[in-house]
């Protein structure tokens, strides 16, 4: 066994010990910026350090693929591979990478250079094709030469924010974060001041009133939500923001974390006083290390000012944040698969009920949100329910954010009321699709949802209207493509992407995944057998019926739906 200076890494785990097991991804995030990997004297210093078994610690190191338990490159590159970055050139950009690492390392067989991966979704859809160096986030790359992508000096891609409205979005687009000072003579964290002075079941009153349901894809009414939690016996409490977002099309909470961190925070810390926690954790996915970087300066910023810590405002109301970094799973975006995570262990999702709100993190009484949905809690406290129902229809009140992605002018986050048409959110704000081409179809919902094709155009972007047309809300994710691109290979993508996500807990997941991805690669290379299409349907309905989580529940929604409007494709 190679010597390794455990000293560093000793000295990071002093911070780390007291908290066990909870602190393990912490813990084996620090060890590999230090190490640049874990190897086995590092993991059995850490697993001794927290107590955690050795056997369990190298079950959560093989669960997330950003652990390597094995040397890389001194560079790590990922190229994104999901449906917005393959139309716009992915697959040559890696084939170009590919050849260039390969002659780099060309007689190098001691020491690995450069690591090259394929990566799902990276957040950055309409900066297709994206990647990462490094953890740095490059957009817009299929002109740019190797040294331009290794130079290290990249900024973060900046996205374009359009809309019919800036309600969540009012301090974004400024290609700039909007610092506490910057929030503060906007209005901000008057809204917590007012919570502050309210009392806890009339803030759940108004929210409840508001009609705000969660924003992450679920849909389920957020003051529901937050009345069983205060009325749930036991403590502590806690609340958790819910920003691993990686939904392939999805980027919104990236945009809010990197442009506008208070806002989330301060409908976070409304949320603490409203159910009695005193703390809470901010969940942001592995492969936003910006992001992740942007909401923990501004937490202290929040800290510092007295918007965190212990009697806030002068109110008796003490609540703190504390920040976790992803690993490298798209199931942790499911709630108890994250609560699992901020635990220590891998992001298997539990058996519901019983439900988050009376045992969730650690067992106890927890409310769960996403970025856009805690946005919208100062705006609701400050406008009133009343007013807030003003935006939008009577059954989907509010503003909604709609990631843009794919063949339009302008790939974007838009932000528009409820009821705002499609064709007018496509061909008005994100103008269109792409000069001499044809529109033929959209993704609504990312790797989950379903096709709109010409007839829905005129669909209303509602959770009534969209229902009766047979289509997924989602998250806000909208993936166009005109009439060049290949249906068969998207598919093709989506299937891959849930077979690598599984977590494998449940065997129709498990199974039906792999059986789902076999049959597509079949009908993807032209050699479709007898009863294929039956048997995708069969295997898709089983998964839908009988899958654990959300994840296979709607792994084959894509499928599914393309089989309804395009039967051809798959005979």
């Amino acid at each position: 066994m190679a010597d390794f200076d455990l000293a560093p890494l000793k000295t990071r785990l002093a911070e780390f010990a007291l908290q066990g097991q909870t602190a393990l991804l912490p813990a084996l995030h620090a060890a590999q910026q230090i190490y640049g990997y874990l190897p086995e004297p590092v993991v059995v210093e850490i697993a001794q350090a927290l107590k955690v078994p050795l056997s369990e610690t190298y079950g959560v190191i093989d669960f997330y693929t950003l652990f390597y338990s094995q040397p890389v490159g001194k560079m790590v590159i990922h190229v994104c591979r999901d449906p917005a970055c393959a139309m716009a050139g992915a697959d040559g950009v890696f084939k170009m990478l590919t050849q260039r690492v390969d002659l780099i390392q060309e007689g190098n067989t001691e020491q690995k250079t450069v690591t090259l991966e394929r990566a799902p979704c990276l957040g950055l859809c309409e900066h297709a094709p994206a990647m990462l160096v490094q953890g740095t986030a490059l957009g817009n790359t299929g002109s740019a030469t190797w040294e331009e992508l290794v130079s290290g000096k990249n900024e973060p891609p900046h996205s374009l924010l359009g809309g019919a409205i800036h309600k969540l979005t009012a301090n974004c687009g400024h290609a700039k974060t909007t610092t506490l000072k910057e929030y503060i003579a906007g209005g901000g964290y008057n809204a917590l001041q007012k919570a502050l002075q309210t009392n806890p079941f009339d803030i759940i009153s108004e929210v409840k009133a508001s009609g705000l349901v969660g924003r992450g894809g679920a849909g389920f009414p957020t003051g529901a939500k937050w009345e069983g939690a205060y009325l749930a016996a036991g403590e502590p409490k806690y609340v958790v923001c819910n920003a691993d977002e990686a939904e392939p099309g999805t980027f919104k909470d990236r945009v809010m974390m990197e442009d506008d961190p208070h806002r989330i925070l301060e409908g976070l810390i409304i949320a603490a006083y409203t159910i009695g926690a005193k703390k809470g954790y901010w969940y942001i996915r592995g492969e936003y290390e910006f992001s992740y970087r942007v909401v923990q300066h501004a937490v202290e910023e929040a800290r510092q000012a007295g918007y965190l810590g212990r009697n806030i405002l002068n109110s008796g109301f003490s609540f703190d944040v504390e920040l976790r970094q992803g690993a490298g799973a798209y199931i942790c975006g499911e709630e108890t698969a994250l609560f699992e995570s901020i635990e220590g262990k891998r992001g298997f999702p539990r058996i519901k009920p019983p439900f988050p709100t009376t045992n969730g993190l650690f067992g106890k009484p927890t409310i769960i949100n996403n970025v856009e949905t805690l946005c919208n809690i100062p705006l609701i406290l400050l406008e009133g329910a009343q007013v807030y129902r003003q935006t939008g229809t009577e059954k989907s009140p509010g503003p909604k954010l709609f990631c843009i992605s794919g063949d339009v002018v302008y790939p974007g986050l838009y932000e528009v009321p409820f009821g705002f048409p499609l064709r007018r959110l496509l061909y008005e704000l994100a103008g269109g699709i792409r000069p001499g081409h044809i529109f033929q179809a959209a993704l609504l919902g990312g790797a989950a949802g379903a096709f709109a094709t010409e007839k829905n155009l005129d669909v209303r972007l509602s959770f009534e209207d969209l229902r009766s047309a047979g289509l997924p809300l989602g998250s806000g994710v909208i993936t166009v493509l005109d009439e060049t691109r290949d249906l068969r290979d998207l598919l093709l993508r989506l299937g891959r992407f849930f077979v690598e996500e599984s977590c494998g807990k449940c065997f129709p997941c498990q199974i039906g995944t792999q059986r789902q991805y076999e049959i597509l690669q079949r009908i993807g290379s032209g050699q479709p057998q007898p009863g294929d299409m039956q048997r995708l349907q069969d295997v898709g309905l089983t998964m839908t019926d009988s899958s654990l989580c959300g994840l296979g529940q709607t792994a084959a929604s894509a499928v599914l739906s393309a089989m309804q409007h395009w039967p051809e494709l798959f005979s």
